[in-house]
């Protein structure tokens, strides 16, 4: 009998695609991620024992580890193949550890892309399991630990149950909440522009700027100052003064890193970091693609690193040559280096073979595997191509009191690269787009068509999108390659943040939170600290630092200000901040507090006067109650309440003013039925970008929803039985009807409410 090897990976998936490229003498078997776990209901780590992690079998997972010991005894050989990075590392020594054979037997493979020659050249020269790697990633896990269970219960004393502390995520939430306050601080600043429509002997117009009076910049602070300009620039001649050309190349961006693909997939897709790497993942571990079976698409999606192998390099440059042509190759092999402390282990995420391009897989993929995957290949093809190659013209135009506007222009000369990819541009980028000019020759005069001046005001930062957050991650130097998505996703699903019209804002919740760490544990916090630990969590791996070393020391700060945080950190819970408002209950005194849906307006009296108001903030800082809006109808499961419209974390409703006593709660309807099912009723909720729309009150048997906001009001031009009012970003619209078209005035939505 032949001799066996046992390959152990971490998914399904995975292992059925490396099973197709080796032979009968190999088992390949899927651990389905960690074996192995800190406990759930405790913290898990002996800080007198030297912080000892106390692992345990994750549950459901004891039929598998026995599973995989069976194997490993009967195996020559056993080759631990989870993802070649700091996660992986410790899932395999979790596995090793679980088997119960000799270190001799074990060796640690590292794929990274799953083709037949990834596999094979992989499992011919195998590595030993690398314990500064298992360090590092134990020393991050229970860094984590320390703080989420010392920190958290604190917030749920102080703040609510339910709430986390995260070592880096709340850095991330402390990001967008600053972000947040530099917007409210803002004070925009007024400036002027004078810009011209110039004519001249070709066609077409084109627009110039004024840029300097008397060889010094413009600066235009005001409309004043702009008419005198404008005054001086009526009347007189406007001649080409010069004019510069040159050919301008554009070279192509480096291969995808992880969070260049999270940021591109989020440009151009409006995938979140979770979904792209959700994508990215089946691609890497293998999809069936017909008679070519189970294939490894893309190499490892989580890298911070843009190298690429001699070997893709070459494959990249082979398969341009073969289908753009000698002309559309770079020159010289175009090399990428990363940045920082990239860990140059993993190459750039590129396609892991020419043979599969996007046109020939489409049918086999999924759409957002299609999409994602067509991005990752065009960009790296464009790697290796020529630059696109631009003729860009500068015009300099004097005018009358030596005034100079300058045009400027540029046309494609040769497209290069851009055939296949053009780098995805943010919701941010404020760069202008260059017009065309006509031919100009010096010395000819213009004919200004249009001279105006353009007030401007200074805008704040941006708040932060999605893929913006993980670029300034990244920049900053907080988390990793295979962090980012999760610190996107948690601080929304932990309700610090929340997505609104695709741009990421803080709650109040967020705000709050991020407050009283930043107080009481203004160094665990410190964005710059945290880029520190990851430094140190890198110089771990390397082997440069102990990693019992670097929990002693991070211990020895957080222990000594635990004590502390427990007495002096501000009891939100209890708060109660006066207002000059009074209760019209009783006429006591009405105070703000913090209850789970935020700040509201409660009674000094409570619990014997239960009062409570939403309320808005004015500009000037003082505080106006909200008022309920009643329904018009008694409650029908409580004596003497009455209903009012609500408004919660998931949008409006209707609830009952005996709250809490009485918890009955509708949604609000429309008073229209709905055109698809014709049983179900319109009703207003929220989208989880905090949007309002409208759908079938039967969901999800029926699955109608509209955006436009149905009106109880029959068209007269046909024999539609309701009308939709337009939503827009700048508020309600026209009335029109869904059937025929016919608009009315917006007067009649507001009959109608």
């Amino acid at each position: 009998m032949g001799s066996t090897s046992l390959v152990v990976v971490e998914s399904p998936s995975k292992a059925k695609t490396i099973k197709k490229y080796l032979g009968p003498g190999f088992e390949v078997m899927a651990s389905v991620g960690h074996v192995m776990d800190l406990p759930k209901s405790k913290m898990g780590v002996d800080i007198a024992a030297d912080f000892e992690p106390q692992y345990e079998t994750i549950r459901g997972k004891g039929k598998i580890v026995q599973e995989l010991r069976r194997a490993a005894k009967k195996s020559d050989a056993v080759y631990l193949a989870p993802d070649p990075d700091r996660e992986g590392e410790a899932i395999a020594w979790h596995i090793f550890n679980e088997l119960g054979v000799p270190m001799s037997k074990v060796k640690r493979v590292l794929f990274n892309e799953i083709t037949k020659k990834g596999v094979q050249s992989a499992l011919a020269s195998p590595t030993t399991l690398n314990e500064n790697r298992y360090n590092s990633q134990q020393a991050r896990r229970i860094l984590d630990r320390l703080v989420g269970y010392n920190i958290s219960p604190l917030l749920w004393d102080k703040v609510r149950r339910g709430l986390s502390a995260g070592r880096v995520q709340s850095v991330a939430v402390r990001l967008v909440v600053e972000r947040e306050r530099e917007i409210a601080a803002f004070q925009p600043v007024e400036y002027w522009s004078i810009d011209t429509l110039f004519e001249g002997e070709n066609p077409p117009p084109f627009k110039a700027k004024l840029t300097r009076i008397k060889g010094e910049k413009v600066e235009l602070a005001s409309q004043e100052d702009t008419d005198k300009v404008l005054a001086a620039l009526r009347g007189g001649e406007f001649k080409v003064a010069d004019i510069k050309k040159r050919d301008r190349q554009q070279q192509p961006t480096a291969p995808f890193t992880t969070s260049r693909l999270q940021q591109d997939a989020a440009r151009a897709y409006r995938f979140s970091p979770k979904r792209t790497m959700n994508v990215a993942q089946r691609l890497y571990e293998g999809k069936e693609l017909g008679e070519s079976g189970m294939v490894g698409l893309i190499t490892y999606m989580r890298t911070d690193s843009v190298r690429l192998s001699d070997d893709a390099v070459a494959m990249a440059r082979t398969y341009i040559q073969g289908h753009y042509g000698e002309n559309y190759l770079s020159k010289e092999v175009r090399e990428f280096k990363s940045k920082g402390r990239a860990q140059d282990a993993h190459e750039a995420i590129r396609p892991a073979s020419m043979d599969f391009p996007p046109t020939r897989v489409k049918q086999y993929l999924e759409p957002d595997e299609y999409k994602l995957y067509l991005l990752i290949w065009n960009r790296f093809v464009a790697c290796q191509m020529a630059p696109a190659v631009y003729a860009s013209t500068t015009v300099d135009i004097a005018a009358p009191g030596d005034h100079m506007f300058r045009a400027t222009g540029s046309t494609l000369v040769f497209d290069g690269f851009t055939a296949v990819y053009q780098e995805m541009k943010g919701d941010d980028d404020d760069s202008e787009a260059e017009s065309t000019l006509p031919e100009l020759k010096v010395g000819e005069v213009l004919v200004p068509k249009e001279l105006k001046g353009n007030q401007h005001f200074t805008q704040p930062p941006p708040r932060f999108t999605e893929a913006t957050l993980v670029r300034e991650l990244e920049e900053k130097g907080i988390g990793r390659p295979s962090t980012y998505a999760s610190i996107i996703s948690t601080v929304q699903a932990k309700e610090y943040c929340e997505k609104v019209d695709g741009r990421l804002r803080p709650t109040e919740l967020g705000g709050i939170v991020v407050d009283l760490l930043v107080e009481s544990f203004p160094h665990v916090f410190d964005v710059g600290f945290t880029a520190k630990m990851e430094d140190q969590l890198d110089d771990v791996e390397d082997g440069r630092v102990d990693w019992k070393a670097l929990l002693r020391d991070f211990w020895g700060d957080l222990e000594g200000t635990l004590a502390t945080a427990k007495e002096e950190m501000r009891n939100v819970k209890r708060e109660e901040i006066p207002t000059d408002i009074l209760c019209p209950k009783d006429g006591a005194a009405v105070v703000i507090k913090f209850g789970k849906n935020g700040s509201f307006l409660a009674c000094k009296n409570y619990p014997d006067c239960r009062f409570t108001s939403e309320f808005e903030r004015r500009e000037d800082g003082t505080i106006e109650m909200v008022q309920d809006q009643k329904v018009g109808e008694k409650c029908p499961a409580c004596d003497g309440g009455e209903l009012i419209y609500k408004k919660g974390k998931f949008g409006r409703f209707i609830g009952c003013t005996n709250y809490p006593e009485c918890k009955h709660t509708r949604p609000i309807a429309m008073g229209v039925k709905c055109p698809k099912c014709g049983e179900g009723d319109i009703v207003e909720k929220q989208s989880r970008r905090g949007k309002t729309f409208y759908s079938c009150s039967r969901y999800p048997d029926c699955d109608h929803a509209q955006w436009d906001r149905p009106i109880a009001v029959a068209c007269k031009a046909c024999d539609s039985p309701y009308l939709n009012q337009k939503m827009t970003r700048r508020g309600p619209g026209e009335v029109v009807c869904p059937t025929c078209g016919t608009t009315y005035p917006e007067e009649l939505a507001r009959q109608a409410v």
